[in-house]
């Protein structure tokens, strides 16, 4: 059941909305949350039921952990020797589940064996909630965390909105939200801002993500004949189609976050502007970012140390972050490509020169265009034939491309271009801080009630099609 399909937007949301705000009217605090957790692993199984256990293993277990470390007259052994406990049992659960066929098929290759495979089908959100979890026993045994009862911090862990795709949350920013008696009572303005941005990250994801994806994934499927301008618009189709793929995730979760009176963490802030691959971290998947940063590259030794130790750091981190993302090797390509541009970038730094920024964001927005075409290539081969024909100005051959319309000889599909190029030029660049602004100050009204019944309608004519369905790109992760 997908933020944007017909039975998640008419049927569940409402249906748990008006029971949880029902039950906290009556004065059945404890029921409500038990009602939001109960909905939010309905919505975590419904894919399949065989996911559940392992949901409530890792909060059982992570639970365990965190409370004892945050409780000293508990512990009956070492502090450390706990944490390490707690963190190994996190990092084998995801392996298991998300590298273990991975590591058989390079055993296979490098040793030349038959090792069969596991099979293993991977636990939707395992990568979140496994994230989200390190970061709570290790602010435990740190000492700032306090003890919750169970049922919050389930409702932490499993609430629905941010469950399957994030933002990757954390326990100081949502747990005081839950136990805050006046978030438990409905609030029309949260309620109608909610709407507004849940709205607009359908928008997103059905109108704009699904449409550019049509280039990407015919690009990629017929990676081998592109010619040079087929290669460029497979890879900036990519480009735009994760973006507004994953905001337009984030917009939603954060949309219903806010009709549940929550305030999910900002995930992007125009990341595209950016003019080095630091800048861009800070502004694309900011919660990822933040992970990375606090739980791995801090520990590690951070920039205390300074040059190679420093480097070493930094390529350690996005490795692991791209590793993160999944068990393919085009994943760890793109981890190592972002970790080595964010050294190139600090080096530069160093030597206190400023490049002017147009050549800056022209060299930063290009480089990140490359590495997204291993993040979205299915394979390396996929990968390397795409940025062949990308780099090869000799295979200018178009025979049929025309504005407003590009065919691709090699699917014969045809797609339009000023939308798939203008349209998300024009929100990146013009319309992102004048939405975010208008969202600061939104104060409900009939002219921000029609946008959204207009945007609904919109939507709605694509999601009711037979033959519509669309993951969001996050949900493999």
């Amino acid at each position: 059941m997908l933020f944007n399909t017909v039975e998640f937007i008419f049927l569940f949301l409402p249906i748990t909305l008006i029971v949880y705000f029902f039950l906290n009217k009556i004065k059945l605090i404890k029921v409500s949350t038990a009602w939001l957790v109960f909905a939010s692993l309905f919505y975590y199984s419904y894919w399949k039921l065989d996911y559940l256990p392992i949901i409530l293993f890792s909060m059982i277990f992570n639970y365990a952990v965190g409370s004892t470390l945050s409780n000293e007259t508990k512990l009956k052994i070492n502090r450390k020797i706990l944490l390490i406990f707690g963190i190994l049992g996190n990092v084998l659960l995801l392996g298991y589940f998300k590298y273990f066929d991975f590591l058989i098929y390079n055993v296979n290759l490098i040793f030349h064996q038959s090792f069969n495979y596991f099979n293993i089908i991977l636990p939707l959100a395992i990568s979140f909630f496994t994230f989200q979890q390190i970061a709570y026993i290790v602010d435990s045994y740190e000492g700032k965390t306090k003890e919750y009862d169970f049922l919050t911090y389930a409702l932490f862990v499993t609430f629905f909105p941010q469950l399957i795709a994030g933002p990757i949350v954390h326990h100081k920013e949502m747990i005081p939200q839950f136990e805050n008696l006046r978030n438990r009572f409905i609030n029309y303005k949260n309620l109608s801002k909610g709407l507004l941005l849940f709205s607009v990250g359908l928008f997103k994801k059905v109108i704009i993500a699904d449409f550019v994806s049509k280039t990407a994934v015919s690009g990629f499927a017929g990676a081998v004949n592109l010619s040079f301008i087929e290669a460029w618009l497979t890879i900036f189709s990519y480009t735009f189609q994760i973006f507004f793929d994953f905001s337009g995730y984030t917009d939603m979760a954060r949309g219903i976050g806010y009709m549940f009176n929550i305030e999910l963490p900002q995930n992007f802030n125009n990341p595209y502007i950016s003019v080095d691959i630091q800048e861009f971290w800070r502004r694309w998947h900011i919660t990822l970012s933040r992970f990375l940063r606090d739980y791995i590259y801090i520990p590690l030794g951070g920039n205390r140390m300074g040059g190679g130790k420093t480097y070493r750091n930094i390529f350690i981190t996005f490795l692991i972050g791209g590793i993160w993302h999944g068990a393919n090797w085009t994943f760890i390509i793109w981890g190592i490509m972002h970790g080595i541009g964010s050294i190139i970038n600090r080096i530069y730094k160093n030597t206190k020169l400023v490049m002017p920024f147009p050549l800056a964001w022209i060299i930063n927005f290009f480089y990140i265009n490359i590495a997204w075409v291993f993040f979205g290539a299915e394979n390396i081969t996929k990968a390397k034939y795409v940025l062949i024909n990308a780099f090869n100005v000799l295979n200018f051959d178009i025979p049929k491309i025309y504005f407003p319309s590009i065919r691709f000889r090699s699917s014969g599909m045809e797609f339009s271009f000023w939308i798939l190029i203008l349209i998300p030029i024009l929100i990146f660049f013009i319309f992102n801080d004048t939405f975010r602004k208008w969202l600061d100050n939104f104060i409900p009204s009939k002219r921000y009630s029609i946008f959204i019944i207009i945007i609904l309608l919109i939507v709605l004519f694509e999601i009711i099609k037979p033959d519509y369905s669309s993951p969001f790109i996050y949900f493999n992760f």
